[in-house]
């Protein structure tokens, strides 16, 4: 992707950073050639974003043409009045506290040069102001009011704006850029598209995907002609680099996963686990309103509070599951066999959310996942519960005894009437890539959980379809992809 500087500067700075293209705001405008070139990643550095300005126009006509603008036209909208300040996050403002205490003033103003600041000590501050307002010249003002800190104003400044003391950081930092991963290198002609894959190396054994399946992605990627990239929370400033973005850790809401996959998809790219996917699969007690209403056999189920966990032993009969809303990975769920046990676990689950789930308890040898894309079955396995445990992960045994074991089939050699629930259940979710947990039990086959970021690991998931399944994956990014572009090309 040629990466291009729309500027009506003529400062040198610019002279000092290779493998970019600089453009006037008026010829990038009207000169019928930037019209008809693709694949551009435009960084507008122009005097004014100013509603109707020549560089409110570039980012403008940026988007019709199908280039990538930083700052977008959303992101301006952004910027303006109280919409920035909204849209601060529990775990930014943290960050926002903890970076701005120390200081003896009440009032601070933080310049973000393509996601840094000159003092050290605000790096991780700016880089996440970056990440959340994709705009390469950044100003943010503070205030402190009853010993909090609050972001009182954000806005993108012109490059007419920047002191000039601070050109010389300002040139530092975009040389860093650009001759960093966010500027394009040559790629076979055959990779047509750039899909990255958000992932966090730090996980632990409960990722979604080991470091070999990642491998096998991007290798099959490449063979479908998209030029795959893993990348973390620290690129979520690059993401208009891209044409698709494929979450490949543990997702929440109230977490980056969900903050990356709602500014990618409200920029245009095609994205699994796309936001929708993710609210609705993090939250149980949504899930079970969901299954119940479209008639879903599910296990049955109440949705308690406070005030009603005293009959869930009557209604239910003993031993039960509760469930903590947004748990993941076995994790949040507990099984009780009367009431004194309940009372025992309820106070930490109530700390955490007014609501909790509570179901009757199936006891199976194993779980059914099968995984979905697209509506179409992918592949389906056994999940066997772990040695002496009640769950297919045993959180407190040791290493060897953690897992049960798998069996991996073809979705045609399971049972139809777990893949016929599997997929109405996943339908009422999306059309992305899930992976729902089926019980058989007595004859019946019910759902336990819709995940919108199954496991993905090479010899178990992948054991059946090997390179096949990530290339039905990748196929799928690919014409999603070229669906888009088609629709852009035809506006």
């Amino acid at each position: 992707m040629a990466v291009v500087i729309v500027t009506e500067t003529q400062d040198g700075w610019l002279e000092a950073i290779d493998g970019v293209e600089v453009v006037d705001p008026r010829e990038y405008l009207t000169d019928p050639v930037w019209s008809n070139r693709r694949g551009i990643k435009l960084y507008n550095l122009s005097n004014s974003y100013r509603y109707q300005s020549l560089g409110y126009y570039v980012s403008l006509l940026a988007e019709a043409r199908g280039h990538r603008p930083l700052p977008g036209v959303t992101t301006l909208q952004d910027l303006q009045g109280l919409a920035a300040v909204q849209l601060v996050s529990e775990e930014l403002q943290q960050i926002i506290d903890k970076s701005l205490h120390p200081l003896q003033t009440d009032r601070f103003t933080l310049s973000v040069y393509f996601g840094r600041n000159l003092a050290q000590r605000y790096e991780r501050l700016s880089r996440e102001l970056y990440s959340l307002f994709a705009a390469p010249l950044l100003r943010f003002e503070f205030a402190r009011s009853q010993e909090k800190w609050r972001l009182r104003r954000a806005e993108a400044i012109p490059i007419a704006e920047v002191p000039q003391e601070h050109v010389p950081f300002l040139t530092e930092s975009a040389k860093k850029h650009f001759e960093g991963r966010s500027v394009s290198r040559p790629k076979k002609t055959s990779l047509r598209y750039d899909l990255a894959i958000l992932h966090d190396p730090n996980e632990d054994e409960l990722a979604p995907s080991d470091a070999k399946a990642l491998e096998k992605m991007i290798r099959v990627a490449a063979s479908v002609g998209l030029a795959a990239q893993l990348i973390t929370r620290q690129d979520a400033g690059r993401l208009l680099e891209f044409d698709a973005l494929f979450i490949r850790q543990t997702t929440a809401v109230n977490h980056y996963t969900y903050r990356m996959a709602r500014r990618a998809e409200r920029e245009g790219l095609v994205v699994i686990d796309d936001p929708t996917s993710i609210a609705r699969c993090t939250n149980k007690v949504y899930l079970a309103e969901l299954l119940d209403r479209h008639n879903v056999a599910a296990p049955k189920t109440i949705v308690a509070h406070r005030g009603s966990v005293d009959r869930l032993g009557e209604e239910l009969g003993w031993p039960i599951v509760i469930k903590r809303p947004d748990g993941a990975f076995s994790q949040g769920v507990v099984k009780v066999k009367d009431q004194a046990e309940l009372n025992s676990h309820l106070e930490s689950f109530f700390t955490q959310s007014e609501l909790i789930i509570a179901q009757e308890y199936l006891p199976t040898a194993f779980d059914w996942r099968i995984g979905i894309l697209d509506g179409r079955p992918l592949f389906a396995c056994k999940y066997h519960m772990a040695r002496g445990h009640w769950q297919i992960i045993s959180h407190d045994a040791a290493p060897k005894d953690r897992y049960g074991k798998f069996e991996t089939m073809a979705v045609e050699a399971a049972p139809r009437k777990a893949v016929a629930v599997a997929q109405k259940a996943a339908a009422l979710i999306g059309n992305g890539l899930y992976g729902v947990d089926v019980k058989e039990s007595d004859g019946r086959f019910v759902i336990i959980e819709v995940n919108d970021n199954p496991n993905l690991d090479a010899g178990v998931e992948d054991q059946v379809l090997r390179d096949e399944l990530y290339r039905r994956i990748m196929e799928m990014f690919l014409r999603r992809i070229e669906r888009k572009k088609m629709r852009e090309s035809d506006a």
